[in-house]
């Protein structure tokens, strides 16, 4: 094997693995909340991640090894959801307070939403001679209202049902400042948000199949199934919308379908933590630091369908016919969902999600223009396309870097390691003769030689295995 010629490659065998002591010490000594958010800054300085400023509280900056990780999360969930029948909209961020009227936002949710006024009245429409047009616009904390008015705009049969939206646009809640905590509690977010309109007798699959793609979801991210828990959030004692017996059924059901799913006697209540519209049924994550966070949540509610009078054709043809609304997230948060897997992972991504997939590194400047040449290859179809021709839409692509610097082999090994790269590719004389190249990944030392193809083909099929 070329690993056994050059003085320089011996040093790469030599080169121990950085270890996480540093990161588990923390852990083990502060396991609090305060700790976590530390841990997570850390990590994000090392390999330039987010960033916040006071200009913005509340708000993150995801730099842009940081977007590549936010990009993947969103790009995973759209296509579970596609799979799951879900069609994605766009939906606005300001809506006048009108809606949020009608929806019951500003009687019971007012102080935790962003009011937005014009300063100029002469913008606005005005409606009567009292009017000075200037209306209160609010920031959208949910995304359900604006759903339910696509819902309304056209004429609805049974045959549609259930209809899925999707959204991933932002969302802003007033979160007070002093509660502000890094990226598990923040101002502005974004969800992997879904409302399924359905029929009653549709109810029961719809919560089903939500549980087991957030079941089948954490697996992926090998979150431990213990480290799962389902709860019960029931009716509030003072704020909520309907009747009691509305709510009672609506318990009722979730009840039902956490038994079948989850299992009886696998999942808590939590008495009069449900939404002011509706039950829920709440998922926490435990992480690294034994702190729970809320991530995945499954709604049910007949209350919006109502106030926003949303209406189907039934197959006997009546008109009147009143669909459920079920409100669910799977990650939830993505930023509250980002910082669980720093914890998670403290650092050392799995090959599919990192930001940092591979780097090439010439024993010297002779192999610079090979590495470069590799670089682009392994890079896909985005960069591997002719200067004339557009980059295609889809295919494989993967973030891939060359370390021509000055420095020894050995040094440019190690900070590879240190900034968490899956692979770490060597090219020196004889692999450009035989047409390999040397690879071994961050977490072990076995060195492979293949050619550039092999390398491809492996990277493929650990991103579609999600390894």
């Amino acid at each position: 094997m070329y690993i056994a010629r050059t003085s320089a490659v011996r040093s790469y065998i030599r080169v121990p693995r950085v270890s996480n002591i540093s990161y588990l010490r923390y852990h083990s000594t502060s396991p609090d909340g305060e700790s976590s958010t530390q841990a997570n800054q850390t990590i994000s300085n090392k390999q330039l991640l987010y960033t916040t400023d006071p200009l913005s509280p509340g708000s993150i900056f995801f730099l842009p090894h940081g977007t590549r990780i936010f990009n993947k999360l969103v790009q995973f969930m759209k296509n579970q959801q596609t799979k799951y029948g879900f069609q994605e909209v766009i939906t606005p961020l300001i809506y006048k307070s009108k809606l949020w009227e009608t929806s019951g936002h500003w009687q019971n949710y007012q102080d935790d939403m962003f009011k937005v006024i014009g300063n100029d009245a002469s913008k606005e429409e005005t409606i009567s001679e009292e009017d000075d047009g200037l209306h209160d616009y609010g920031l959208k904390p949910m995304n359900c209202p604006g759903h339910c008015l696509i819902y309304s705009k056209f004429d609805r049969s049974y045959n549609e049902l259930p209809i899925r939206y999707s959204d991933f646009s932002s969302l802003h809640r007033n979160e007070a400042s002093g509660s502000l905590t890094g990226l598990t509690r923040v101002r502005r977010f974004h969800q992997d948000d879904g409302h399924i309109f359905c029929e009653l007798n549709q109810i029961d699959q719809e919560i089903k199949n939500t549980i087991n793609l957030i079941k089948d979801t954490y697996k992926v991210f090998d979150m431990e199934e213990g480290d799962i828990e389902f709860y019960l959030s029931t009716r509030p004692e003072d704020k909520y919308l309907g009747d009691l017996e509305t709510w009672n059924n609506a318990e009722l059901q979730l009840k039902t379908v956490l038994d079948s799913v989850v299992g009886e006697g696998k999942w808590n209540i939590r008495e009069g933590d449900g939404a002011f519209y509706g039950p829920k049924i709440d998922v926490l994550l435990t992480d690294a630091f034994k702190k729970k966070h809320q991530v995945g949540t499954i709604q049910l509610d007949f209350q919006l369908p109502s106030r926003f009078e949303l209406s189907y054709v039934s197959k006997d043809g009546s008109r009147d016919n009143q669909p459920i609304l079920i409100h669910r997230a799977v990650f939830g948060s993505l930023e509250r969902f980002f910082a669980i897997l720093l914890d998670h992972y403290q650092g050392k991504w799995p090959f599919w999600i990192n930001p940092r997939q591979a780097i090439i590194i010439p024993i010297n400047d002779n192999h610079i223009s090979a590495a470069e040449a590799l670089q682009k290859k392994l890079s896909g179809d985005i960069l591997n396309t002719d200067s004339d021709t557009m980059s295609p839409i889809t295919g494989y692509n993967f973030y891939v870097d060359v370390d021509s610097r000055k420095e020894t082999t050995g040094a440019r090994i190690k900070e590879a390691i240190q900034k968490g790269y899956s692979y770490i590719i060597m090219i020196g004389d004889k692999d450009i003769e035989n047409g390999t190249v040397a690879i071994r990944h961050r977490d072990n030392r076995k060195v492979s030689n293949l050619s550039a193809d092999e390398v491809y083909k492996m990277f493929i099929e650990s991103e579609k295995a999600y390894k």
